[in-house]
């Protein structure tokens, strides 16, 4: 990972009328630059034009007769480079600023030439409360020796901007000389189109439980680039299963509805996985050994595989360094792959961290990983930013969040751990879910939901958003999650007072927005029916139609290629599995005829590429959207990454960030989006990885993003083997029935502390016959000595 690096803008003060030369030129009537051409002067620089860049390089500003049009055009040139970029920028004043308008976009054009290859167009925008600050880079220029026209299309102006400005940054040893710059509002879009279900449908979407049931339990799900789905079950959480070892995986095919199961070679249920950049999928570790009452508790191995969407068969990789039951897992910006937290071979907590090295595609030795010796816990959400460090969001599973604020962000360059403020009650995300919101660009993360499994309170309504590209980030509270419909005993009922949910699934959509779905309102019980769509430029929930089945502990929701959202699993505390699948035809698929990408010129993508595709209709934006890997909540490599465009008819210029951080290299889906948010069915590309790193230096687009941290730092502590964790960490008493069942250690604050309360609620919610494990009775439930928990004679008065 590269080091952060600070930006630092070098402003010149406003002009004066005192230091014109000439009358300031007014913008065309079309055209909202002020002295696009450079005629004007203004000082040292042309009016309306000022210095900008940062970092250790030399520069040179000037205006030369060299233009494309008029008698001057601006050229900017380094002659020395260790870091860093020069750009002459439109001032960032009122008077030369270009008004813009949220939600609206804006065709960006000029003129040049260019000695290097170290270019790009980079935006800069004004918030009416935060004041000047980065927005994004969009087209990369190739060199040119003659005078060359760049045209791209703006991402939708945020919420709260009213003025952007923008310029050519120079990163690289040479020169770029530009003149006639244009920026044009584009036109408002087409009328909304004529719904093609019902006035609900059109509004909410639909749910529909297809016919065909998923022949595994399983709790993984990963949408591999042939359009299919691996869905990874391991034993499935079923002790029957385990002992007699049998351990499956199933790949459905969403174009027949076919089920494929496939032989898995060891118990994968609870295991990480992450796409490599060749599309494969590589899952790390997973269940050696259940519970065992009085002694230990879950196990993790360190075997580690490969399955290949061609063959439809795993190949072991070399072993992992430690057992890690419930890993992380996240892609780097070169393809390589880190991984925290999970519970050992001995049922302690790993301390250790893992890379798995893309070039040797194998684990490295724990001498070649940098090592913090921290436990951060069970399936730690850990994000990848755009500098290439990690935020640890919060989200995670079982119990307590990590000591301190609950989240944090590391660098792993330098090593260091440091805590970041503002998440509201970080004790109660346990399977929250974490997502980096539409655009990656704007490096804004939401975290939704969550309860507690070891005091099993009601789950939480709590949102919080963090930008990370401000100096010192903080988490702010978000608006509270929608409330559903949950059953306490008593049939169907609304949410009151602060009931939220658990076991949160959030989806990323092509047209930008969030949708959450699923939970549950305590521990493996009360399901909650409730489905929303989270806008990010306005910040708020609104909901839609709900999964008519439950989906709680053990589900996954995942987007895909066609647009559509499919949600599989849920596994209560009684230990039965839903094995119906349901899927969720989103609004924005009921507006009539979707865009069609009907040509992709090329499918292997380099960083800064511009590339070429068709389309049968205008579109007003295009996206890649990495394919999900989800289980638990949890998918912290889930990223929407704009692709700013350049329109001329039906043919698209797409424009790939340069910045791999951004979007690791490996397989996408291409989405084409039009004015009214209807996306197109997704085409696959492959954005190449190493080779494209070694080509150009992306560290040049790495903005100030929270570079001035001022929570708590901590480097690597003392080295150590592992972290203690209690045996019963799942919140499951095995003192009772069988390893499938969870009897909860806290029962729900509404059950009295009574064997005859805790019988019922544990009746209402189909526990059956509980045999108890051993001579100990802790929650009081085999009251007649029996074996058997709540008995008629456990119930009965006395």
């Amino acid at each position: 990972m590269k080091n952060r690096r600070r930006q630092a803008l070098l402003g010149v003060t406003a002009l004066t009328a005192g230091l014109l030369l000439a009358t300031p030129q007014p913008a065309s009537a079309a055209n909202l630059i002020k002295n696009p051409g450079f005629e004007t002067a203004g000082g040292d620089m042309p009016y309306c034009w000022e210095k900008s860049g940062w970092g250790d390089n030399d520069f040179t500003f000037s205006t030369t007769a060299d233009a494309h049009s008029g008698t001057k055009a601006m050229k900017v040139e380094l002659t020395r480079r260790v870091e860093g970029d020069r750009k002459a920028l439109i001032t960032e004043s009122t008077e030369c600023a270009p008004v813009v308008t949220p939600g609206k976009q804006y065709d960006l054009s000029l003129w040049y030439k260019s000695t290097t290859p170290d270019t790009a167009v980079t935006l800069f925008r004004h918030d009416a409360t935060a004041g000047w600050q980065y927005w994004t880079d969009l087209k990369t220029l190739d060199m040119a020796g003659s005078w060359t026209q760049a045209s791209v299309r703006t991402p939708e102006v945020p919420t709260g901007t009213d003025r952007i400005t923008w310029g050519v940054s120079v990163y690289g040893t040479g020169s770029a000389t530009t003149d006639d710059y244009t920026m044009e509002q584009v036109a408002d879009p087409v009328p909304p189109a004529q719904c093609t279900g019902t006035a609900d449908q059109c509004a909410n979407g639909r749910w529909d439980v297809l016919p065909t049931q998923n022949p595994v339990r399983s709790m993984h799900s990963v949408v591999l680039n042939n359009g299919k789905v691996l869905l990874i079950a391991g034993s499935g959480n079923s002790e029957e299963q385990f002992n007699a070892g049998t351990f499956t995986s199933a790949v459905y095919n969403p174009a027949t509805g076919a089920y494929k199961v496939i032989p898995t070679p060891k118990d994968m249920f609870c295991a990480g996985h992450v796409q490599l950049q060749d599309g494969r999928v590589l899952v790390m570790s997973g269940n050696k050994a259940y519970p065992v009452v009085g002694g230990h508790g879950y196990e993790g191995f360190k075997d580690s595989y490969i399955f290949d969407p061609v063959t439809e068969t795993y190949s072991k990789t070399n072993d992992m360094n430690d057992g890690h039951w419930y890993p992380s897992a996240t892609v780097l910006g070169n393809g390589d792959v880190i991984s925290f937290g999970g519970l050992r071979e001995d049922s302690t907590g790993s301390v250790t961290a893992e890379l798995f090295s893309q070039a040797e595609q194998q684990w490295q030795p724990l001498w070649k990983v940098n090592q913090t010796w921290s436990y951060w816990g069970l399936y730690p959400s850990m994000i990848l930013m755009q500098d290439g460090r990690l935020f640890y969001s919060g989200s995670h599973v079982f119990g307590n969040n990590i000591p301190g604020t609950g989240s944090a962000i590391y660098d792993y360059g330098a090593n260091t751990v440091t805590q970041v403020p503002g998440l509201q009650n970080k004790d109660e995300r346990d399977q929250s879910a974490s997502v980096l919101l539409p655009p990656a660009q704007d490096q804004k993360v939401l975290t939704l939901g969550g309860g507690n499994i070891d005091s099993n309170p009601e789950a939480n309504r709590l949102t919080d958003v963090i930008d990370l590209k401000q100096p010192n980030p903080a988490y702010v509270a978000g608006p509270p999650l929608p409330q559903g419909t949950v059953d306490l005993g008593n049939g169907p009922q609304p949410e009151t007072g602060n009931q939220g949910k658990m076991y949160v699934s959030a989806v990323l959509l092509p047209d930008g927005k969030v949708l959450e779905t699923g939970g549950g309102l305590h521990n493996r019980a009360n399901p909650v029916h409730e489905s929303s769509l989270y806008d990010p430029d306005t910040g708020t929930f609104d909901p839609v139609a709900a999964d008519p089945e439950a989906r709680g502990y053990h589900s996954s929701a995942f987007l895909l290629p066609d647009g559509r959202v499919m949600a599989t699993g849920d596994n209560p505390g009684n230990g039965t599995w839903n094995h119906n699948v349901s899927i969720y035809t989103p609004p924005y698929l009921l507006k009539g005829p979707r865009p069609s990408i009907t040509s992709v010129i090329d499918t292997e993508w380099t960083y800064g590429d511009t590339q070429r595709i068709t389309v049968d209709r205008p579109i007003a934006k295009a996206e890649l959207i990495r394919p999900a890997a989800v289980t638990h909540s949890s998918d912290p490599n889930q990223r929407f990454v704009d692709l700013p465009l350049a329109v001329d008819g039906n043919n698209v210029d797409l424009n790939v960030t340069s910045n791999p951080n951004l979007a690791p290299p490996g397989w996408y889906m291409l989405f084409a989006v039009d004015a009214n948010g209807v996306p197109s069915v997704a085409k696959w590309v492959h954005l190449q990885g190493p080779a494209a790193l070694s080509a150009t230096d992306a560290s040049a687009h790495v903005h100030a993003f929270a570079d001035d941290l001022s929570g708590k730092v901590t480097g690597p502590g003392k080295k150590r083997t592992s972290q203690k964790v209690s045996p019963t960490l799942s919140g499951c008493d095995r003192h009772y029935g069988s390893l499938n069942v969870c009897v909860p250690t806290a029962f729900p604050k509404e059950v009295k502390a009574t064997a005859a309360a805790r019988c019922t609620w544990l009746k209402k919610n189909d526990y059956g016959r509980l045999k108890v494990n051993g001579k100990d009775d802790p929650l009081g439930l085999d009251r007649n000595k029996d074996g058997i928990a709540c008995g008629k004679a456990d119930v009965r008065k006395r």
